[in-house]
């Protein structure tokens, strides 16, 4: 009788189906969250210098939020950027979702005004209050509302989408499921903006709803992509009532 031929060893499955999906973990997050503050208060000091030096500046107050703020987050994805390369080598937007979305774009910028006059309705049901808004203070001038009008439209959508629904939705969805961490990524993306609106429940719940349907199209998706160009023209709508009602919009933006 011939020998039984050894058991080929048994190797681990190191297929793309077997990799974990995000590769990324809580201990990360916790840096990320961690880097935030240092980030913010980075941006500002820097800020305030360079607008010291520079001299007054055309956009006065708006111009120097607007710079910290998006500054802070520049340094805050960086670190992020630099998490993903040195603990992973793995690319920054595609670990993100930063993909065009399978059908094209179109729809999700389509939706961001439906979403928008959705959440109208919810806040007319709630009798929602109309509040003193400090953001309405900074513009004071048109170029104050154009910087504004572009930031809120390009940059901010894009930064809070990368971070809510890019980095922390899919942490979420791997440990509770796509439906939970729709609505877990929601809260502190409305959290944030409490501040904003006097820490108004209502405002608050009106913008957590709203990032319910952004994390929706980012699961329906797969594309944070999607999700930042919904956010995009959901803003774009409040701006463009606000400007039409001089200034007097109640909504959340």
């Amino acid at each position: 009788m011939s020998e039984p031929t050894p058991a080929e060893p048994v190797m681990p499955d190191e297929s793309p189906a077997a990799e974990r999906n995000p590769y990324w973990d809580y201990r990360d997050l916790a840096l990320f969250i961690g880097m935030a503050v240092p980030s913010l208060v980075t941006a500002v000091l820097a800020v305030k210098l360079i607008l010291w030096l520079a001299g007054p500046l055309q956009g006065g107050r708006a111009l120097e939020v607007l710079l910290g703020q998006f500054t802070g987050y520049g340094l805050w994805f960086l670190g992020l950027y630099g998490l993903l390369r040195a603990r992973y080598g793995r690319p920054f937007w595609r670990s993100l979702g930063w993909v065009v979305p399978p059908r094209g774009l179109l729809k999700s910028l389509l939706l961001g005004p439906a979403v928008a006059l959705w959440v109208v309705f919810v806040g007319v049901a709630m009798n929602t209050p109309e509040v003193d808004m400090p953001i309405r203070g900074l513009m004071r001038d048109r170029f104050s509302v154009l910087l504004m009008g572009i930031f809120a439209t390009t940059l901010g959508p894009l930064c809070e989408e990368l971070a809510f629904r890019g980095f922390l939705w899919p942490l979420l969805a791997r440990s509770f499921g796509a439906a939970a961490a729709i609505i877990l990524s929601a809260l502190p993306f409305a959290v944030l903006h409490g501040p904003q609106y006097g820490w108004s429940w209502r405002h608050v719940l009106l913008i957590a709803l709203a990032g319910m349907a952004f994390g929706w199209s980012r699961w329906r998706t797969g594309s944070t992509m999607a999700a930042t160009g919904m956010h995009a023209t959901y803003n774009l709508s409040y701006f463009t009532a606000f400007l039409i009602q001089g200034g007097s919009s109640r909504g959340p933006w």
